[in-house]
């Protein structure tokens, strides 16, 4: 990737971006993440979960203040509504990781955007998780993105940033593809 010679940033520090691809091209053990979070059941099912601290770049590091999410279902499943569903953060999370990567991007590519809206549908069948059909899948089916991208560039150029996000998006990746997943229990 090279800068344009007149970059346009999007609101991305496009020098601090080419920096940290340099050091981690030059020790890629700065690249190993450990991204944690930790939830607490309050009550039905409703949970609180936190996100601080992680590990990345050779050392721990932790974000300016902790966030907290609740994560409930709805009524319509006898739940409380405290907080957006599970799997409705997964949808919020791949939408960001994908945004990011379009503005980022886009700035690369000298691109200025002036708007990005996207709006994401996860199709599931609740036989499965209700466990009324073994044979039905307890995940997403699919999975549809569908974005609008106002920028100062053609169609094809808006469809290729796009197309460059979703290669890189680390959560696209998650959800697309396999991923193992260990589970045990302490007392």
């Amino acid at each position: 990737m090279t800068l344009t010679d007149a970059p346009v940033d999007n609101g991305i520090n496009l020098q601090a971006l080419m920096d940290a691809r340099g050091a981690l091209g030059d020790d890629p053990t700065l690249g190993h993440f450990v991204w944690r979070a930790s939830s607490r059941w309050e009550n039905g099912t409703h949970s609180f979960s936190t996100v601080e601290k992680f590990s990345g770049l050779g050392g721990e590091q932790s974000h300016r203040t902790p966030f907290g999410y609740d994560i409930d279902h709805p009524e319509c499943f006898a739940s409380e509504d405290h907080g957006a569903t599970p799997v409705e953060l997964i949808l919020v999370g791949l939408a960001g990781c994908l945004t990011a990567g379009i503005a980022s991007v886009a700035a690369m590519r000298g691109i200025r955007l002036r708007s990005v809206t996207a709006t994401l549908e996860g199709d599931m069948d609740l036989a499965g998780v209700l466990g009324i059909d073994p044979g039905v899948r307890n995940g997403f089916h699919s999975v549809a993105v569908h974005y609008k991208v106002d920028a100062d560039a053609t169609a094809e150029d808006v469809e290729a940033l796009v197309a460059q996000a979703q290669k890189r998006s680390a959560v696209y990746d998650v959800i697309a593809n396999p991923t193992n997943v260990v589970v045990d229990v302490n007392r």
